[in-house]
């Protein structure tokens, strides 16, 4: 993610509210330690939704490269949490991408942190998948596209119907991943352990 992280405007208006909510759930917000609490949840809450404030197509362009390479490239078990827009609770687990290039590849950490980006503010899963296969496919312009996301969601988990081994999995893939062969040949590579 983005190590440059910077806190942002409302923050302090952001800890008031936190504050707020402390006292509404029947908590005594001056307890001594609850005291920091506020800010932190604040800070916490702009870190985990800093996607908002980055541009993934930037980022791959920042290290695009004419390359002649026209086979399968995937970026396999991308580690990445999120925050179910439904509850705000978490969402965690991996994200496995590959294009097929056309004339153009992009740095392989960009991919990662594309995923980042689009992780890093309120989702849910499907619009997060779609999101991250039309970023690398209106940047990268590649013959194909594809994105597999395996997620446990604690809104699943620690509340509702409380499901604790469940896991989430959606796909989105364009072009060359039309073809059952191809996406085939991806889901092979992607669950092998090699």
């Amino acid at each position: 993610m983005n190590y440059e992280f910077e806190l942002r405007d409302g923050l302090d208006e952001l800890a008031v509210h936190y504050k707020d909510i402390l006292g509404l759930l029947g908590e005594k917000p001056e307890r001594e330690g609850l005291l920091k609490t506020p800010m932190r949840v604040a800070k916490a809450m702009q870190f985990l939704t800093q996607g908002y404030t980055q541009d993934a197509h930037e980022v791959l362009n920042s290290a695009l490269f004419k390359e002649d390479y026209s086979q399968m490239v995937i970026v396999k078990d991308i580690d990445f949490f999120s925050l179910c827009e439904h509850h705000m609770l978490p969402f965690y687990g991996k994200a496995h991408v590959a294009y097929i290039p056309d004339g153009y590849i992009t740095g392989l950490s960009k991919i990662a942190r594309v995923v980042d980006i689009y992780a890093h503010r309120l989702q849910v899963q499907e619009r997060m998948t779609l999101q991250i296969k039309e970023c690398i496919e209106q940047t990268l312009h590649p013959l194909g596209v594809m994105v597999v996301i395996e997620a446990r969601h604690m809104c699943m988990q620690m509340r509702g119907v409380e499901k604790q081994n469940s896991i989430t999995t959606t796909s989105d893939f364009s072009g060359a991943f039309n073809q059952a062969k191809t996406r085939q040949e991806f889901m092979n590579l992607i669950h092998s352990n090699a």
